[in-house]
């Protein structure tokens, strides 16, 4: 493959704009960052998680370059026919972290012990302890079985919990019990934390909903650290706020906010407001290390890029573009 003798030509869009100093010093050949114009330009590469008709209309790319694992905000039909789409992971370790730290927090209630706590009223406090629970034997069913929930799956066994899984392919040799898609239900019957850890696709939008919330243990707490849609929004609503389920925690949301759009709200219903539901920012995997990590991956496959070498983690179109947008 023919490698490219010019400056690569990169664009950086919505929040890996903030991850241009950090790329352009693990790139070791000459390249430049380009901005909007009122006209469309040719580059190599556009780093971005959301790529739709108008971003099309902007840019000509050899390669769009995902600073993630989800493809689920892309307009593939908008990418010339040999633009190539890579993605990248890298976040399974923080997010199977912050899954524990989740499930510790609703079985042993340690945030509210710290924040009940006081000196002034030590008697009282002491006096007013109530039992917690442990997870020790509790089920942790998992809904997928890639790079999540692999990451999540020994750290459960390392607690002592049984782990069963439901995945397209139904299997999962690390778990305790593996099915396939069709005995979700199943698992759900008998899970005391429920983890969503599968894509957003045609298939799985909407797997969890009224049926599946149902048949759920009303002591059971579910956990969505992958995309929203993928649980029904009303009835889960429902089902927490009527008790239903015994708690949720969610990092990820129904709508997300548009540049400069103060008033947005990440879903129609006030989940934040129901006290067993722990609200947070789509914020389980954002590390350092996270940042890290991921753009020397996509520093790597730039460099492959220009040095016309095959593409890692191509996930549409060819392994490599033939020719180069510059020259």
């Amino acid at each position: 493959m023919e490698s490219l003798s010019g400056r690569l030509r990169i664009v950086l869009l919505g929040a890996a704009q903030a991850q241009s100093q950090r790329l352009s010093s693990l790139l070791d050949f000459p390249h430049e960052f380009i901005g909007a114009s009122p006209h469309r330009q040719t580059v190599d590469a556009v780093i971005a998680l959301r790529f739709g008709r108008a971003e099309a209309d902007q840019y000509l790319t050899r390669i769009l370059h995902l600073p993630g694992a989800g493809a689920d905000a892309l307009d593939f039909a908008a990418l010339a026919p040999d633009c190539a789409v890579c993605n990248v992971f890298e976040h399974e370790v923080p997010i199977a972290e912050f899954v524990f730290a989740a499930i510790l927090d609703h079985a042993l209630g340690y945030g509210k012990l710290t924040h009940s706590f006081s000196s002034r009223r030590w008697s009282e406090t002491y006096s007013a302890r109530q039992p917690h629970e442990e997870i020790l034997g509790k089920t942790l069913g998992l809904v997928g079985f890639g790079h999540i929930g692999k990451a999540i799956a020994p750290r459960a066994r390392a607690f002592g919990m049984q782990v069963h899984a439901v995945s397209r392919s139904g299997h999962a040799p690390e778990a305790d019990w593996a099915g396939k898609v069709p005995q979700l239900k199943q698992m759900l019957r008998v899970a005391d934390f429920v983890v969503i850890a599968c894509p957003l696709t045609a298939e799985t939008r909407g797997l969890i909903g009224v049926n599946e919330l149902a048949a759920m243990k009303s002591s059971a707490v579910l956990i969505n650290i992958s995309r929203a849609q993928i649980i029904e929004e009303e009835p889960l609503y429902r089902a927490l706020a009527g008790g239903r389920l015994a708690g949720a925690t969610l990092d990820v949301w129904y709508d997300y906010p548009a540049a400069g759009d103060l008033d947005a709200r990440p879903s129609r219903f006030a989940f934040d407001q129901l006290p067993t539901v722990h609200c947070t920012p789509h914020s389980s995997a954002w590390t350092e290390g996270l940042f890290r990590r991921r753009y020397a991956l996509i520093a790597d496959n730039l460099k492959r890029l220009h040095d016309g070498l095959p593409l890692l983690n191509v996930i549409h179109g060819p392994t490599i573009a033939a020719r180069p947008a510059c020259g």
